[in-house]
Formats: C-alpha cells, structure tokens, sequence
C-alpha cells in the first residue's frame, strides 16, 4: 500500500527543501510537509505538526525534520508505516554547540538573521570545495522568510532536545538512513550509529551532497527513495 509521504523540513527550511521530491513524489502518492511551528521545543513542534497528519504515513525527515520524525514516532508509532531519518542526529546538543546558540538569537534580536544564516550555510550546509550559488539563495531565501521568531524558537527546540538512542531501538518499521558524503553537520558516523541502532533499516551515502542532498542530488535521491518505498 502506498501511504502519504510526510515530509519535515530541517531548521529555517520550508517545503522548497523537498521541491525536487514532492514534484516527483506527487504523481504517484499523497504528499504533504510539515508547516513551520511557532513552539519552541521539539515536544510540542511535533504535537503541532501531527495535527496536520493523516491517519497512517510514511515519514521522511532532513536534519531537524529527522529529528521531529523521531518524536514523532516515539509518540505514535501505531501510525508510522515507514521512516526516513536525512542527514540528522539522534543525540541531545552537545555543550559545544548549544554555548553558540544564545548569541545566534542575541545577533537575531538586532537584525543580523540573514548574516547567521549566510554562515550557516556556508559553513554547515553545502561542500565548501564547490560552488552551489543557486542552493545557497534558495536556503537563504528560505530562512528569510520565516524570519527571526521562528530562528529563535528552532534554535531553542534544538537546544533542549532528548537523546533518541532508546526510540530508535523501538523502532520496527522499515527505515531508511540517508547522509550525504560530505555532511559535516551530521556525519556519516552518526548515522551508521543510527543504522546499528534500528533493527530493519538500511544506510544510503549520498556522493558528492553535504548536508542537503535532496537539493544537491536530487536525481539520485528520488532513485534510491523510488526504489525503498516500492520494497
């Protein structure tokens, strides 16, 4: 049975960051992503988006959108058919990462989103050995548009998540990790973890991608999905 693909965009993504898979995707299935939240932790972001959701589907999840996919899960798993878990991490923030967080909203506060965000991208999104300037605008353009309230409230939701460790084990429905080659936000490490950890799954390495293959390959990635969603 071929049930509705749900997709969730990672943090400051809309649904342009699943454009190439939705336009593909839809011929054949019942498509939806997930609408920007204005909650500020992952509990309740995934609430939200469940409110939207119908009855039974496949999830598919990028980088924070993984991550709601593991809530997600972890709430209902009667209704997960299937799961993609993209260029994510099933572990809580580490200290590192979450001592920058603080500075990023006091620099969002002033006005500064967009130059954070051209940092972000530059620095954690894309192959920097490579020149990606149309993704790099669709990303920027992205963040801008949903504008420092929800930077703001993503960056706190991430800040304060939960280990996944024990829900990806619980996990009995077929999933799917993918990385891409290059990802330096979210390695190919983390994810073998991941594929270790969850009992039916497979682990797809996406080659010449960073952290968004489904811009940066996406002929490549609606094959391999086409195919896993068929089996």
């Amino acid at each position: 049975m071929r049930y509705p693909l749900v997709f969730i965009p990672g943090m400051m993504c809309d649904s342009r960051l699943f454009q190439p898979q939705i336009n593909e995707f839809s011929k054949q299935y019942m498509v939806c992503a997930a609408p920007a939240s204005s909650s500020d932790t992952i509990e309740n972001i995934s609430s939200e988006i469940l409110r939207y959701l119908p009855t039974k589907f496949t999830l598919i999840g990028l980088s924070m959108g993984g991550i709601l996919a593991m809530e997600i899960i972890k709430k209902v798993p009667e209704r997960v058919m299937k799961i993609v878990l993209m260029d994510t991490n099933y572990k809580s923030e580490t200290a590192e990462i979450k001592s920058r967080r603080l500075p990023q909203i006091k620099l969002a506060n002033e006005g500064r989103l967009e130059d954070i965000m051209c940092q972000q991208i530059q620095n954690n999104y894309l192959r920097t050995d490579k020149k990606n300037q149309e993704i790099f605008d669709l990303c920027l353009s992205m963040a801008t548009g949903l504008g420092k309230e929800i930077f703001i409230n993503q960056s706190k939701a991430l800040s304060s998540r939960k280990d996944y460790k024990s829900t990806l084990k619980n996990i009995k429905v077929p999933s799917l990790i993918i990385c891409g080659e290059y990802d330096r936000l979210c390695p190919i490490k983390v994810h073998m973890e991941m594929e270790s950890l969850i009992e039916n799954s497979t682990l797809e390495i996406i080659p010449d991608a960073a952290h968004l293959p489904t811009l940066e390959q996406p002929a490549y990635l609606n094959k391999i999905l086409d195919e896993w969603l068929l089996q």
